[in-house]
């Protein structure tokens, strides 16, 4: 018996089935950066339009976990996608190295009290180590950029660069330097950001505090509740969840349009809101009558006695006393409210006036009675008690509220009047609009990828205080100015002075401004004025990098600006580098330094909650990389909707590895049975494919368009959707299904097998283009075994592949999508035959389709063919009338084909080859068969 096994035209390929991805990663990683792979990317892009994607720039401090690598990988999608669709898109990481965190670190490692100069020098040299650890995570994960040459915020040129944007804010008349209430933490020793200010639960002591009327009120209060006199001792009522501020009390805030009730509760008198009198009785366990009532603004001006200190206060107007808790009054601390500090300054009190007892460590100054030398939060009980002591304290409660937080430590937060630098929201600048305004309408100008980030941002923006800059550390770029001892304010050469220390720095680093004698620049002068010592917030040193690197260190981009195409980070981001990159942005150019912005989410774990090691639900990026490999995780990145949360766990990765072995396994298919195709000398020319051939070829452009179009809109997850569909229901589940029979069993060199070949090469062509901003290992693994492994070939050095053209795909989709729900119906038939054990493949059946309409025609264009199309040795048509239809399925009687398994009553006609059939017998020693469609 003939073995014909070996005739027929099995798929050879060197690239294996199994990835085996976290040996090889390294490898290719390792290879790139030889061949200097983004360098000829450069290179190649030159002369394109350019796209920016700005690199905000990740904290060097810590080891990378699973948002860098998201944030990362989101990225490298992005400038992968974009060069391929023919930009020149450079990409240069950049790191954040000043600030706390880093100063923090080195205190804890080296100890508190250090020379301020070896502070530098420690921190320095920690954020270098950081960068690198943190720049190797980065590399692995497949992220092509400028390695070797990233920003570093801590680089003297950018260090020098952020000096120079702060002098063009300060020429731009945005910066001054104002006693306002900030965040504070006394574990930092430093006002806080925004952005550097989270929200916990905690628990604090809210109490009821009556402050008695002064004497010289007595009068004007009763005139105003409409009495001749008071009836007895009376006070007015406030409440307060910071027991710890009543020592610093300077005023009383009531609504003007509220009402207030007068009420006899027996021994005295309280003021209090009248629509809270009865929740505020029930709550003190008192019993009352209302005996007058007046409007809020009738009681401006009176006066009442401080509970424990020799001292009044006078009650003031203010629109955000609320009726929501409390007792409509609002005990006034200018020192630690950002409300009460407006209300006492729009009253025409002073700064000077302003009492502030509390230290920057959270210790009263030794100085205040009853509690000098206590901290805060201890003084709390002591003094709810003090005001028991004095029966002014009508109720005593602990209660559980959202309470504002440092992100770093974790600790409860003040708000602290300090001496401070600004920026101003409400300044006017540029065309006489203020910098709030600017911002505002920078944002109308802005894309937002989702779109729910600009309500966001814009409600952000317009809440927002003024901005306080500066920092109260020895790590970050210094606020180089010079203060007149006894005016304060700036010198006059101010702008010419930061330029002078700019170009010092540019050489020295900011070590230069703090070894600085005042005396090289001022000279004579130099006795009058005083050198500051703060630091700039880091969220001004992030904020300022599109001046200080994109048309500084690493000059890029656009006219107007420059303006960025893109920045993009976590949704956090928009109180932070969004944040500040705008207000910044808007203060030197007049508009946002970016033209989008795309916000990702946090990742959670399956069940929706934060990965923590509490809870061990952790996974980290190098888990993965050893694991199942970086582009597991990168498919894991695009394949998830990062608009809101991404979650992740092991069975989700799983999920993953199968989804990429379908693609890796359709690819291998592609790759193996065109390994004997040349396109310079086998490709057939389009007008010669079978139309099952032209049909892949419309799907592949249908492809091509959906994931081009989601590229440029960034929806990712629908790319990365539609590339698995693709391999698995188009090819794996039709066209290749279909296709096999055809590329084993034909002539090598037949028209039908090149036809099929000509159709793969040009959806290999394709696919791996389109897959290889997210699966970047895997494209560069196909791309060197099509091009027999040439260093100088990369699938990066080219963009989309431009397929053929061609007329009618509309109509084509349409009629090969019917084509397909018949062929689902008629498995359905065949498997419920398999089911009843009266065949095992599908080739051991017949079929007749009993269609109506344009479905019969369409089926009998096929004409011998369909049998092809179905994956059955027989079928055929037959038109009848609407109502009729039917799929009839039965066993074949017909001998079996060794070679190509169909059965046919042909098999055994030709005597020299009795176990072939009849279109074997042509494939191998005749003409060939005749196919036309499929």
């Amino acid at each position: 018996m003939a073995d014909y096994k070996k005739t027929l035209n099995f798929p050879d390929t060197p690239f294996p089935m199994r990835g085996d991805l976290p040996k090889r990663e390294p490898q290719w990683v390792k290879e790139w950066q030889e061949r200097k792979l983004y360098q000829k990317i450069r290179k190649a892009s030159a002369g394109r339009p350019q796209f920016i994607l700005h690199d905000g720039p990740p904290y060097a401090n810590g080891s990378l976990h699973l948002g860098h690598a998201l944030n990362k990988v989101l990225k490298d999608i992005i400038v992968r996608s974009k060069t391929l669709s023919g930009f020149d898109a450079p990409y240069v990481p950049g790191w954040d190295c000043h600030g706390l965190p880093i100063e923090h670190k080195v205190e804890v490692t080296h100890g508190k009290h250090l020379p301020a100069d070896q502070v530098r020098e420690l921190c320095r040299a920690y954020a270098k180590e950081q960068v690198g650890i943190q720049k190797a995570g980065f590399i692995r994960l497949g992220v092509l950029g400028d390695w070797d040459n990233p920003y570093l915020t801590m680089n003297f040129a950018n260090e020098a660069g952020e000096i120079r944007a702060l002098a063009e804010m300060v020429k731009g008349g945005y910066v001054f330097k104002g006693l306002k209430p900030v965040n504070w933490c006394f574990d930092c020793g430093s006002a806080l950001a925004e952005a550097e200010v989270e929200y916990e639960d905690k628990k604090s002591d809210a109490i009821d505090v009556a402050f008695t009327v002064a004497p010289a009120s007595e009068a004007a209060l009763a005139k105003a509740f409409g009495l001749a006199a008071l009836p007895k001792p009376s006070a007015i009522v406030i409440w307060t969840t910071t027991p710890w501020t009543i020592p610093a009390n300077q005023a009383l805030n009531v609504h003007p349009e509220f009402d207030y009730a007068l009420v006899d509760t027996g021994d005295r008198c309280l003021v209090l809101a009248a629509e809270l009198v009865s929740a505020c009785l029930e709550r003190y366990g008192l019993s009352g009558k209302e005996i007058g009532r007046a409007k809020g603004a009738d009681l401006a001006g009176l006066e009442f006695r401080h509970p424990f200190y020799d001292r009044s206060a006078p009650v003031y107007l203010a629109d955000y006393v609320a009726l929501d808790a409390g007792t409509g009054v609002v005990h006034c601390a200018p020192a630690y409210g950002a409300d009460d500090f407006a209300v006492w300054r729009a009253n025409g009190r002073g700064f000077d006036e302003i009492l502030n007892p509390v230290q920057g460590d959270g210790v009263y100054a030794a100085s205040l009675p009853f509690f000098g030398g206590q901290l805060i939060w201890k003084a709390n009980p002591l003094i709810v008690a003090k005001l028991e002591e004095v029966g002014a304290l009508l109720k005593h409660e602990t209660i559980k509220h959202s309470y504002m937080h440092c992100w770093r430590h974790k600790t409860p937060l003040i708000y602290r009047a300090t001496a401070q630098w600004f920026v101003g929201m409400d300044i006017p600048g540029k065309e006489g609009k203020t910098l709030r305004q600017q911002a505002l309408e920078a944002i109308d100008h802005t894309d937002f990828y989702p779109a729910w980030g600009r309500p966001r941002l814009h409600a952000m923006i317009a809440g927002r205080p003024d901005w306080c800059i500066s920092r109260q550390r020895n790590w970050g770029v210094p606020i180089p100015f010079f203060l007149h001892k006894e005016s304060g304010t700036l010198h006059p050469r101010t702008g010419e002075f930061l330029e002078q220390v700019a170009q010092r720095v540019e050489k020295e680093g900011i070590e230069a401004w703090f070894k600085l004698d005042p005396k090289e620049l001022l000279g004579d002068e130099a006795d009058q004025y005083e050198k500051v010592t703060d630091t700039l917030d880091v969220w001004f040193d992030s904020g300022t990098t599109h001046w200080h690197v994109l048309r500084g260190s690493h000059p890029m981009g656009h006219d107007q600006g420059p303006r960025a195409d893109l920045y993009l980070e976590g949704s956090d981001q928009h109180r932070g580098w969004f944040h500040s990159s705008l207000l910044t942005g808007a203060a030197i150019d007049g508009h946002a330094p970016y033209k989008a912005l795309l916000t990702h989410g946090f990742t959670v774990d399956e069940k929706g909650r934060k990965m923590s090691k509490s809870l061990g639900n952790t996974i980290l990026p190098e888990q993965i990389n050893d694991k199942q490999g970086a582009e597991i995780l990168r498919l894991w990145v695009a394949n998830t909707d990062y608009s809101g949360e991404l979650a992740l766990s092991q069975e989700i990765l799983k999920r993953v590895v199968e989804a990429y072995r379908r693609i890796r396994n359709t690819l291998r298919f592609l790759l193996s049975n065109t390994a004997d195709f040349d396109p310079a000398k086998n490709q057939v020319p389009l007008d010669q494919w079978l139309e099952i051939d032209r049909y892949a070829l419309a799907l592949t452009r249908k492809l091509q368009d959906q994931c081009r179009a989601d590229y440029d809109t960034y929806e990712f997850h629908r790319v990365a959707q539609a590339l698995q569909t693709f391999c698995s229901e188009d090819l794996g589940g039709f066209y290749l299904d279909i296709l096999k029979d055809r590329l084993y069993t034909s002539a090598p060199d037949s028209l039908a097998r090149r036809s099929a070949q000509s159709a793969l090469w040009h959806i290999l062509q394709a696919f791996v283009r389109l897959m290889a901003p997210i699966l970047a290992f895997t494209a560069e693994e196909i791309w060197a075994v099509l091009h027999n492994g040439d260093p100088e070939e990369s699938v990066m050095l080219h963009t989309w592949h431009d397929l053929p053209q061609q007329a009618g795909e509309a109509e084509l989709l349409d009629k090969w999508l019917d084509i397909r729900n018949v062929r689902a119906e008629v498995s359905k038939a065949l498997e419920d035959l398999r089911g009843a054990g009266k065949i095992g493949s599908s080739l051991q059946a017949q079929v007749e389709i009993r269609a109506a309409g344009e479905r019969a025609a369409r089926l009998a264009s096929l004409g011998d063919d369909l049998r092809f199309v179905l994956i059955t040795s027989a079928a055929t048509v037959s038109a009848v009338a609407e109502g009729q239809e039917a799929i009839l399925a039965e066993p074949t009687p017909a001998p079996k084909c060794e070679r190509c398994w169909h059965q046919r009553a042909d098999v055994g006609t030709n005597p020299d080859h009795p176990q072939l059939c009849g279109r074997c017998v042509a494939n191998l020693f005749g003409d060939g068969e005749s196919r036309h469609h499929a």
